[in-house]
């Protein structure tokens, strides 16, 4: 009966997995308009009181709007900035090249026309990917098209979704809707806390380092932490690149490292902790699994939505008797469930 259970559990997930991978196009704006309406949700509650809602939704979004619209100004006058002073980190940049094929030839006795060759085959697979890029760009429009007009109907018809659960499960207090809600709002409000700290802490040991566009670098740092355990060495890449090539001392590329490394033992010991609490909890073997699952369904977006998606999973199966004790692989704390709690569930 066990494994009949098990065996039915891994087809219903593998039918999961793979409609998420064939309907991505469809279900992921979904699933970001509904982490955004969680969020937005007490706010168009407020306005709601003195306004109709339809006219309370349409003000939110127009909030939301404005600030996305500050911070997309803010990121094309940094790379306006960096795009200008491109032709001498040009000259730099071939500079670092040819002494890097000097080195490689030396230590590993590996020609330059070899080193040209392997060059020319990573360029090659790069250009495919940066193709995937470009069609990623092309739908990045109609995605923020769709996500607004989800999260407008979602807040707008917000009752149905309720009454729907309730027909389905006409027993329940729909209390795990409530802590769902909680974890969402917390994580998220938590994560921007937490990327505004991230990247000013970034931003100020780059301009103390004297590493140009450091504002820029230190922000997109700070952006990048939103994806966890990777996104610190993927911001930390190219201000280290850059301290390569237009500084003379090799230390300073070493000072970009300490910095972000500094920031992100910040981060993930006091910061994070201190902001979002215990808010998703989950380990961090959870997390990088999930992270992994996440990448290869849905790619950068997958990895962004995984850690949330795994912490409303743990919540849906706190609720579950017979699936509880996944739980215990999932939580930060394994203290969290009692000895009583563990008791009854074996």
């Amino acid at each position: 009966m066990n494994l009949d259970r098990i065996y039915k559990s891994l087809v219903v997930t593998a039918l999961i997995i793979t409609a998420l991978i064939l309907m991505k196009d469809i279900v992921m704006p979904i699933a970001f308009a509904a982490l955004f309406s969680v969020v937005l949700l007490p706010l168009a509650k407020r306005f709601e009181k003195r306004t109709g809602r339809i006219f309370s939704i349409t003000l939110v979004l127009l909030v939301a709007f404005l600030a996305m619209g500050l911070l997309f100004w803010f990121v094309v006058a940094q790379l306006a900035s960096l795009a200008e002073s491109l032709p001498d980190l040009e000259g730099k940049f071939l500079t670092l090249i040819n002494s890097f094929s000097d080195q490689i030839n030396a230590w590993f006795n590996i020609d330059t026309h070899e080193q040209m060759q392997m060059m020319k085959d990573a360029l090659k697979n790069f250009s495919s990917y940066f193709g995937s890029v470009l069609v990623s760009t092309s739908y990045f429009a109609y995605f923020f098209v769709q996500v607004p007009i989800y999260i407008f109907l979602f807040l707008l018809y917000r009752e149905r979704f309720k009454d729907f659960l309730l027909a389905v499960w006409p027993d329940s207090n729909l209390k795990w809707k409530d802590e769902i809600q909680g974890v969402v709002r917390g994580y998220i409000s938590g994560l921007t806390i937490v990327t505004i700290i991230a990247a000013v802490l970034n931003s100020i040991g780059l301009l103390l380092l004297g590493i140009e566009h450091a504002i820029f670098f230190g922000f997109l740092s700070g952006l990048l932490t939103m994806i966890p355990y990777v996104g610190i060495t993927t911001g930390a890449a190219l201000p280290t690149l850059l301290a390569l090539v237009t500084k003379d001392s090799i230390w300073y590329a070493v000072g970009v490292v300490a910095v972000h490394g500094f920031v992100q033992f910040l981060e993930g010991n006091f910061i994070t902790p201190k902001v979002t609490g215990s808010k998703i909890s989950i380990n961090a073997l959870a997390a990088i699994l999930a992270l992994l699952v996440g990448g290869k369904i849905w790619g950068i977006t997958g990895m962004i939505l995984a850690v949330p998606a795994v912490g409303i999973l743990k919540i849906l199966l706190n609720y579950s008797p017979r699936l509880k004790p996944i739980v215990i692989l999932l939580e930060d704390k394994h203290n969290e469930l009692t000895e009583e709690e563990i008791e009854k569930i074996d």
